[in-house]
């Protein structure tokens, strides 16, 4: 496959080098604008730690439904991964108004520290 191009590709010009990837952050030195960022990245662990604990409980009723020798096992399983998926979306219930006013209030932080104003002119 090494003469091979595919749909929209060009061959590689000797002499040319692609460009590198800036390195930069873009991330503001003020002090709204690192709250908000951090508002964000507590956000991302939360729903990772939620998104985990759904695998977990996914992987825990299949191990169950596998084990269960007859039907009564099987819907004990089903009842007991009920339950506990109900208390999981009352969870994600609240951990989304809970982050939702995070990042309400960091966002109106973050905005009213004059970020709005840099690059306008009048």
């Amino acid at each position: 496959m090494a003469g091979v191009l595919w749909l929209g590709s060009q061959p590689a010009k000797k002499g040319i080098t692609m460009a590198k990837e800036e390195t930069r952050s873009d991330r503001p030195t003020n002090l709204a604008g690192s709250e908000f960022f951090n508002t964000l990245q507590e956000m991302r662990r939360d729903w990772m730690a939620r998104a985990t604990a759904e695998i977990e409980l996914s992987l825990k009723f299949s191990k169950k439904l596998t084990a269960a020798d007859s039907v009564p096992d099987a819907v004990a399983a089903y009842q007991e991964w009920l339950k506990e998926e109900m208390g999981a979306r009352a969870e994600d219930a609240r951990l989304l108004m809970s982050n939702g006013q995070k990042f309400t209030d960091a966002t109106s932080r973050f905005l009213s520290s004059g970020w709005t104003n840099v690059g306008m002119t009048t």
